[in-house]
């Protein structure tokens, strides 16, 4: 491939507008300054550029020293998928737990929340909410991310999250168009596939897509999945059909059309960044995210010159790069200049102590109402569904929490603590823990809790045969187990107390730690 040399003409100031990279540090590195200075718009955050909210602050102004509208993205789901709390756990439940509330002014409440903490870290794009329908339970990537099953509950989920995450300036960008719900398949390992018919596709996985777009959604991004009904040769970021006649033409969408992680083996291991990231600005996509793993200056550099080549070749229309480069700086206006209204009224500085203080991890998020609890909190309290054995009573002495621990899935990531050890810790002082996994965790968790009681945390048990024979095996030797089950609660609740929390953010652990505590 040709080198071009650096430079401010517009096809390279294009090209380089309409990335989305990441980087590795706390700090802003030399090359992606530069790079600011030569057209990048946008910056992708994760978990490695976060370690308090001063940190984060000042790791934005650094960037806005450079480019005063930078779009600063991050992944910030809430619930499982945390990076401004990724050490500690996340201070608001995820969206399946605010799915089984149902009740949509908390949802907004909620993003309206997560939005103003993001924003006095000076973050102003937030990849979320995930509107997919997890219509299959088997799914191994989605699950709690999701809403629920059903698509008018995800419709109108989707909807007050997109509303409330952008009632405080911080744009929303909902994923993963057309719907990632019925997949078996992780697309950061392969390349998923779903096979329903397109009525299907229309009432279930569009459904959510078309109530954030109604709501105002100022990014939508697409998944690495292949949709025969829709177009039986290229994966939606790739495919002209789904980005632009589809997304664009049917459902009348007009603000930023941004990628999945191109890094992503659904994309990376068949067509290859480079190619990849063509094809998809030629499909219809505006930004191209590449934050994930892949997250240096020899990317981009590769990267921006596959598309100035592929335009001076012919295959990647001018006017074409032009519109999508021109669609990030439209995102990149409208969040300045919400950014500067709530300057104006002061919401930032209001909230900013409590805010940035939560980013660090000793929050637990603010929105307190008359009784002084937190907005996630709460939420957290009402999502429980709690099964009592007749004769249970709450525990007195500290128990052994046995953590039967799945594989984390990638977006998820491995070093966020979940369950209920901590917070029961806290109440029960003397708690201890253990994980367990594979065939021999039951008999491990028998040995190692000795005469204590016993508190298993599963996740996903329904996913896992291994975990439920654990169960099989701790409920037989010790009936009265309590069992919180912090994944999608599809398995029959079993134990002396049963907790489904649906979603394993650090307030769950604590709602669920109340309820085995009694207080």
């Amino acid at each position: 491939m040709t080198t071009f040399a650096s430079g401010t003409d517009t096809l390279t100031r294009d090209a380089l507008t309409v990335l989305q990279p990441g980087f590795t540090g706390t700090t802003a590195p030399d090359w992606l300054l530069r790079r600011l200075g030569e057209g990048l718009a946008s910056v992708g955050l994760f978990g490695r550029n976060i370690a308090s909210s001063g940190q984060l602050a000042a790791l934005t102004a650094q960037l806005r020293a450079e480019r005063d509208d930078v779009l600063v993205a991050i992944d910030e789901e809430g619930g499982d998928v945390t990076r401004l709390e990724v050490r500690t756990g996340s201070s608001f439940p995820g969206n399946h737990a605010l799915g089984a509330v149902d009740d949509v002014e908390l949802t907004r409440e909620v993003a309206a929340e997560l939005g103003r903490r993001l924003a006095a870290c000076g973050v102003n794009f937030n990849w979320a909410p995930s509107a997919d329908v997890n219509s299959n339970p088997g799914n191994p990537v989605i699950g709690v991310r999701s809403f629920g099953a059903d698509p008018a509950l995800v419709a109108r989920h989707t909807a007050a999250y997109v509303t409330g995450l952008q009632s405080v300036g911080v744009a929303a960008c909902t994923k993963h168009f057309p719907g990632h719900g019925d997949t078996a398949v992780d697309s950061h390992h392969a390349l998923p596939r779903i096979d329903a018919d397109a009525p299907v596709l229309t009432d279930r996985e569009l459904a959510p897509f078309r109530a954030a777009i109604a709501a105002g959604t100022r990014a939508v991004m697409s998944a690495h999945i292949l949709v025969p009904a829709l177009d039986p040769d290229r994966p939606a970021t790739l495919s002209r059909r789904i980005l632009t006649d589809l997304l664009r033409g049917e459902l009348g969408y007009d603000g930023l059309i941004v990628t999945d992680g191109m890094e992503m083996q659904a994309i990376s291991g068949t067509y290859g960044i480079e190619r990849g990231s063509v094809l998809a600005l030629a499909a219809g996509a505006d930004a191209i995210c590449v934050g994930g793993g892949l997250a240096d200056d020899e990317t981009v550099r590769r990267l921006r010159d596959a598309l100035v080549e592929a335009v001076r070749t012919g295959e990647l229309p001018e006017e074409r790069l032009a519109d999508a480069a021109e669609r990030v700086r439209r995102l990149a206006r409208w969040t300045a200049a919400a950014g500067a209204a709530d300057g104006d009224t002061g919401a930032a500085r209001d909230t900013g102590r409590g805010h940035a203080r939560a980013a660090g991890g000793t929050g637990d998020g603010e929105g307190r109402d008359a009784t002084g609890d937190p907005v996630g909190l709460r939420a957290a309290r009402r999502a429980l569904t709690v099964t009592r054995a007749d004769d249970f009573t709450a525990l007195t002495e500290p128990p052994y929490v046995a953590a039967l621990t799945p594989v984390a899935n990638i977006a998820v990531g491995d070093e966020t603590p979940w369950g209920v050890a901590a917070e029961l810790l806290r109440l029960l002082p003397g708690t201890e823990t253990g994980s367990f996994a594979g065939a021999d965790a039951g008999p491990d968790a028998l040995a190692a809790a000795g005469s204590r009681r016993i508190v298993a945390v599963v996740r996903d048990e329904h996913r896992h045969p291994w975990m439920a024979a654990a169960l099989d095996t701790l409920l037989t030797a010790r009936p009265d187990t309590v069992v919180v089950e912090m994944g999608v609660p599809r398995a029959t609740p079993r134990g002396a107390l049963h907790i489904a929390t649906y979603g394993a953010a650090r307030v769950c652990g604590r709602a669920a730690a109340e309820v085995i505590a009694g207080v």
